[in-house]
């Protein structure tokens, strides 16, 4: 059995940090900032990453920007040669824009700025689970996923040839992933603008191989009050309902401590880039950043805990998710 090598424990305890130095080809790294204005009039996915292919001729550094206004995508490529990221914590350079934990600035063709992000609440980490992904962490896996931070304050402006947008005192969530491939399908969403500042929902619902095995696997996190609830298949959590219908999912989950039941109606989409192995980085993932997110927290005795609704919410409804999806019995 070979031993994990002092770098491979560093890496997997520091989810926020680059994972591709000694990574094996395929291999695909990129962190989601996603910011909210105060008003909830603006919003916006910042997406950096890099994707190293089979064929080194397809190689290439990016950043994609998602505008959640006007529902456009655009997308900048650079040569990885123009990509550099440090060693010990988590910070980029592509090209002539920096990302890190705190803050990013961006100097792109027609949109440039620079935001402070104040307050993170990163998803805890530990020896027995480093990260949310839990003890599956420290396992090889098709891909891996991080959560920098699941509520935040943010200041700072994006400016354009038209405008020049305000974002301090917005909200803001930070998350990323990394690996050979996406899974084939998933379910995600994201929400952190409920009637109550700092709640904050992430959840994602995926096919996942695993060493000889394939199953529907979760991960669902419910900031409250400043506690995390978390839900998932390495916890022992049941998820007793996934139905989709329409764009519209329903979720419910119980965890030892409570139940949790999740409504998103997803709003307009459009097509983020993601890797694919043999034909490099391809529009492939529909994305909402507008989507509608309404939550209910229950303890095991069935008293609410918190009820709220979140608009503009990230969403996504990717492949085949008829292994995803069963109703309650």
């Amino acid at each position: 059995m070979k031993l994990p090598t002092s770098r491979y424990i560093y890496e997997t305890l520091h989810p926020s940090i680059y994972h591709g130095r000694h990574a094996k080809r395929p291999f695909f790294e990129g962190w989601y900032f996603k910011v909210i204005d105060d008003l909830g009039n603006n919003t916006w996915a910042i997406i950096p990453g890099i994707f190293r292919d089979h064929n080194p001729q397809r190689d290439e550094a990016f950043v994609m920007v998602l505008d959640g206004r006007l529902n456009e995508v655009f997308y900048f490529n650079y040569p990885v040669s123009e990509f550099a990221a440090g060693i010990k914590r988590f910070n980029l350079r592509i090209g002539p824009n920096f990302f890190a934990t705190h803050f990013l600035t961006l100097n792109l063709p027609n949109l440039h700025g620079h935001l402070t992000f104040h307050r993170l609440t990163p998803w805890p980490v530990s020896w027995r689970a480093p990260g949310i992904m839990g003890w599956y962490g420290w396992f090889p896996m098709e891909c891996y996923h991080g959560v920098l931070s699941m509520d935040h304050e943010v200041s700072g402006f994006l400016e354009d040839s038209k405008q020049r947008i305000d974002f301090d005192s917005g909200r803001g969530y930070i998350e990323k992933d990394w690996g050979r491939n996406f899974p084939q399908t998933w379910i995600w969403l994201q929400a952190n603008r409920f009637d109550k500042q700092g709640v904050s929902l992430t959840a994602s619902i995926a096919r996942i191989p695993f060493y000889r095995r394939v199953f529907p696997g979760f991960i669902i996190g419910l900031l409250l009050d400043g506690r995390l609830f978390q839900f998932a298949t390495y916890l022992g959590s049941t998820m007793e309902e996934v139905t989709l219908e329409d764009r519209k999912v329903r979720i419910v989950v119980h965890g030892k401590e409570a139940i949790l039941e999740i409504n998103g109606a997803q709003g307009r989409t459009t097509l983020l880039r993601a890797p694919a192995p043999g034909q490099g980085m391809v529009p492939r993932v529909n994305e909402s950043v507008d989507a509608i997110v309404h939550i209910r927290l229950k303890d095991r005795r069935g008293v609410i805990l918190y009820e709220g609704e979140s608009s503009q919410a990230g969403m996504e409804i990717a492949g085949d998710t008829a292994i995803l999806t069963h109703h309650a019995t």
